[in-house]
């Protein structure tokens, strides 16, 4: 069984900037360039590894003229990444040289970690772990492979309260409670080394928070299949009264959705087909990709769609 973070969706601002920082100062891979399915005049990025591995894939919705969002109560507050423990020195010159915004290396649960934003000011992280250096990194441009990023680390959600949401990760997404640091309770999925961390952070009072550029829209969840999603949409309406929306097909995945209780909306999503459903794993992201209800108005998209070079 497949446990741990699938994806995260975020909203951006210009999408040639988007591109830049992700692809460019990070070194993450764009493994599929294809359109908004609900709003196909604006983009949606995938960056991940290689292939696209389900744990390591960062999406986003570029909006050229996106109004800043709001971090607040019931949204993602940080999306970590995952790097040799080595690697943080690396990253924090990089920045440096790169002006990327960040804080001073400092250390949660045990493991150094480098904050820091994208242009839009979205909260990332840079979480050195113990033994990923005997993980192949994977690298395209001018990070060494043994410095570049290995998936995700961990999503941390700002919450009212913990407990309800953290019934939902153990009981039906898998995860098992952990150790707290402060006001933050770590659930974890044990033997999972992507994305298998979900830090809840308490923060009772604090104002709800906005959409709009710099912010995530959601955080999705593994599913092996069709089955095994149709397993935890049955567990959720029976053990926690959640009701999910109807499946639909995202073309490199099929998903469903909710709103936690803490009010984040998570996304159930299958790790199958994958990203080289439609174009070869060596030439992922290079073209831009249209659902099949959308082929007709490709004229038309890449009429209105920002150039990216």
């Amino acid at each position: 069984m497949s446990n741990g973070i699938h994806h995260v969706t975020a909203i951006s601002g210009p999408a040639r900037r988007n591109l830049e920082f992700y692809a460019g100062v990070l070194g993450l891979r764009l493994v599929k360039k294809t359109v908004n399915f609900d709003d196909p005049r604006t983009y949606h990025f995938y960056y991940g590894d290689e292939i696209g591995h389900p744990g390591t894939i960062l999406t986003f919705f570029p909006w050229e003229h996106a109004a800043a969002g709001q971090v607040g109560r019931g949204e993602t507050f940080e999306t970590a990444f995952r790097v040799p423990a080595s690697s943080i020195g690396y990253w924090t010159q990089r920045f440096l040289e790169k002006g990327v915004s960040h804080e001073t290396p400092s250390r949660r649960f045990g493991e150094p970690v480098l904050a820091f934003r994208d242009p839009d000011g979205m909260r990332l992280a840079l979480v050195g772990v113990a033994g990923a250096e005997a993980e192949p990194g994977f690298s395209a441009g001018d990070i060494p492979a043994e410095h570049a990023l290995r998936g995700f680390h961990s999503v941390t959600l700002l919450l009212d309260d913990a407990a309800a949401t953290g019934a939902i990760l153990s009981d039906v997404f898998g995860f098992q409670k952990g150790g707290s640091e402060e006001a933050t309770q770590r659930y974890q999925v044990e033997g999972t080394t992507l994305g298998g961390i979900v830090d809840l952070r308490v923060v009772g009072g604090f104002p709800r928070g906005n959409l709009g550029a710099g912010t995530v829209h959601h955080v999705a969840f593994r599913a092996a299949d069709d089955a095994s999603q149709e397993a935890m949409v049955r567990k959720l309406a029976e053990n926690h009264g959640q009701r999910t929306t109807a499946q639909k097909n995202r073309d490199y995945f099929r998903s469903v959705y909710f709103r936690e209780p803490g009010g984040v909306l998570f996304e159930i999503a299958t790790d199958v087909p994958g990203f080289a459903v439609d174009e070869p794993q060596a030439s992922l992201g290079q073209s831009l990709k249209l659902p099949a209800f959308l082929e007709p108005r490709r004229a038309e998209l890449e009429a209105v769609l920002p150039q990216l070079t």
